[in-house]
C-alpha cells in the first residue's frame, strides 16, 4: 500500500494532475509499460466525468463504499448543478474532509466521529460547520443512490455557535472610502447600495437587462426574480454609466466598465476597494464589500419597512430579513415616553 497523498486530496484513484504556468491540467493514469496517460483537459468537472468513463469499464462493483466513492459520485451527479461559486467552495472545503475520512468506509463514519472533527476544528468554527455540511449532503446522495443504507451520522450533531457579521456602513465611512476609489469601483459601489443585490450579480449588470422602466436581476445564488425601478438615485446611476460608457472606443452592454471601457473582473474591484479603503485608514474588519448589500437592507427597513428590504433583498421570509438587518443596527425603537 502506497503512502497517504497530502496534495490534490479532491483527486480520485488514477488521476494525476499537471500545473503548467498559471494553467492546471488533469490527466487519467492508465498504468502499464510504458506508462499510458489520457488528457483529461484543464477543467475539473469535466475531468471528472471523463475519469469517470475511463473508470466504468474495470469498475468493480462497491459492496463497501468509502467516503471518497460517494465524492467521486457526487462529483459527477450533483457538483456540475451547482453554482461556479459554490463549486469552488465544496472542491475547497472537501480536502479536510477526505484527508480525514476519506479511506473509511461509509458505515463506519458514526456521530463520534463528526463530532471529533467538529472538536479537532474548533478554532475555524464557521468553516468547520460548512465541511460539516457538504459531508452530510454527500452522505444523503449516497442513501438516494443505495450505496449505503444507514442513518446520516452528522443528525443530531450540535453544530459550532456562530454568529453573523455585525458591521453597519454608515455615510460617514462609506464616504471616506468612496472618495479613494476610481470611478469604476464608485459606480460598483453605488449600484450595490442602491439595488441591494448581491456582489455577484452586480458585477454581471448588463444593459440589456434594462426594460420597461426597471433594471431585471436574477439572482445567482437563488434564482430569484427582482425588478429594481429605474427612478430616483438609482436612474441617475444607470445614466451616468451610460455617459461615461459613450467616452469609450471599445463598447460593452456591461454597465460595470474598467477604465477602458470593457467589463471589469471580481479581482480588479476587489483589489481596487482593498486600495481604497486602505488609503482612508479604515481596517479590514471595519469595512467590506459584502456590508453595502446590508447597508442598502439596513436603510431600506429603516424607510420602507422590514416587507420593501425583503423585496428588494430576495429574501424567501422576513424571518431572515429581520435578523439580517437586527444583526447591524439594532431595532429602532420609541422611548418610554
Amino acid at each position: 500500500m502506497g503512502r497517504k497523498p497530502t496534495v490534490n486530496l479532491n483527486l480520485p484513484p488514477r488521476m494525476r494532475v499537471k500545473t503548467r504556468g498559471l494553467r492546471t491540467y488533469y490527466y487519467y493514469d492508465a498504468g502499464g509499460k510504458p506508462r499510458k496517460w489520457h488528457s483529461l483537459g484543464s477543467d475539473y468537472i469535466d475531468a471528472i466525468r471523463k475519469y469517470a468513463d475511463y473508470e466504468q469499464g474495470n469498475a468493480k462493483s462497491l459492496n463497501n463504499p468509502t467516503v471518497t466513492d460517494a465524492w467521486h459520485r457526487y462529483c459527477t451527479v450533483v457538483l456540475p448543478s451547482k453554482s461556479p461559486t459554490t463549486q469552488r467552495g465544496n472542491l475547497s472545503e472537501i480536502k479536510k474532509i477526505l484527508y480525514t475520512f476519506g479511506e473509511a468506509k461509509l458505515r463506519e463514519v458514526k456521530p463520534h466521529h463528526i463530532r471529533q472533527y467538529l472538536d479537532h476544528y474548533r478554532a475555524s468554527p464557521r468553516q468547520a460547520n460548512k465541511e460539516m455540511a457538504l459531508f452530510s449532503h454527500i452522505f444523503n446522495c449516497a442513501r438516494e443512490w443505495g450505496m449505503i443504507d444507514t442513518e446520516n451520522p452528522v443528525l443530531g450533531v450540535k453544530k459550532h455557535r456562530t454568529t453573523g457579521r455585525e458591521v453597519y456602513v454608515d455615510d460617514t465611512l462609506y464616504m471616506a472610502v468612496y472618495n479613494h476609489a476610481d470611478q469604476p469601483l464608485r459606480d460598483y459601489m453605488d449600484f450595490i447600495w442602491l439595488s441591494g443585490q448581491r456582489n455577484a450579480d452586480v458585477l454581471k449588470a448588463d444593459e440589456k437587462h434594462i426594460k420597461d422602466g426597471a433594471y431585471w436581476f436574477t439572482q445567482g445564488k437563488t434564482g430569484t426574480k427582482i425588478r429594481v425601478q429605474i427612478t430616483g438615485e438609482f436612474g441617475a446611476l444607470i445614466e451616468r454609466i451610460r455617459q461615461r460608457r459613450l467616452t469609450y472606443i471599445v463598447m460593452s452592454t456591461r454597465l460595470i466598465i474598467d477604465t477602458d471601457g470593457r467589463p471589469i473582473s471580481p479581482d480588479k474591484i476587489r483589489s481596487r476597494f482593498d486600495r481604497a479603503r486602505e488609503a482612508a485608514g479604515i481596517e479590514k474588519s471595519a469595512f467590506q464589500l459584502r456590508d453595502l448589500r446590508a447597508k442598502a437592507a439596513t436603510e431600506k427597513e429603516q424607510s420602507d419597512g422590514i416587507e420593501a428590504a425583503q423585496n428588494q433583498l430576495g429574501h424567501a421570509s422576513g424571518q431572515m430579513t429581520r435578523h439580517y438587518v437586527r444583526n447591524r443596527i439594532g431595532k429602532l425603537v420609541k422611548p418610554t415616553k
